[in-house]
């Protein structure tokens, strides 16, 4: 898609583009800070939390740093170096990944899970308070198509 008009100039946002776009802005910014906020009280960031929860899902807790990143959308020096700040508070470990001499796996502790255990219901709570709970079965299955359709390779 481009973002040029036929004749070169930048297709501007009009009125109701503009309030739309800046409604998503605010609706993620409002949740992600509640979100945060809750996790933060129960010692978790969200990026702790995303990594942890992500991790539980993997056969044995363990995933490889690139396979994680992807999963995340996080480049793997970034996780690798938030995983370095969870590794020293003992919520993952690294390990050597057998198929591929320069990667690592990352492995979720008993620590690490327990962490997590801990913290899933209050972000349970916090994510149906500041959105689930806001919403109507319909607001909920048309955030699905948006995001279904956003999430798409653009065409062309």
């Amino acid at each position: 898609m481009s973002t040029k008009s036929p004749d070169g100039h930048v297709r501007w946002l009009d009125a109701d583009e503009e309030r739309a776009w800046r409604a998503f802005r605010r609706v993620l910014v409002a949740v992600q800070a509640g979100t945060a906020r809750d996790l933060a009280a129960v010692g978790l960031s969200e990026p702790d939390y995303e990594v942890l929860s992500t991790l539980s899902e993997r056969p044995g807790n363990t995933s490889t740093l690139g396979e994680q990143a992807d999963k995340m959308g996080w480049s793997r020096s970034r996780l690798s170096r938030h995983a370095t700040r969870m590794e020293a508070r003992g919520l993952l470990r690294r390990e050597p990944d057998p198929s591929d001499g320069r990667g690592c796996l990352l492995v979720l502790t008993a620590q690490g899970l327990e962490a997590l255990e801990n913290a899933a219901p209050a972000h349970v709570a916090s994510v149906r308070h500041h959105f689930i709970d806001r919403l109507d079965p319909d607001d909920l299955a048309a955030l699905e198509r948006i995001a279904a359709r956003v999430e798409r390779p653009p065409a062309g």
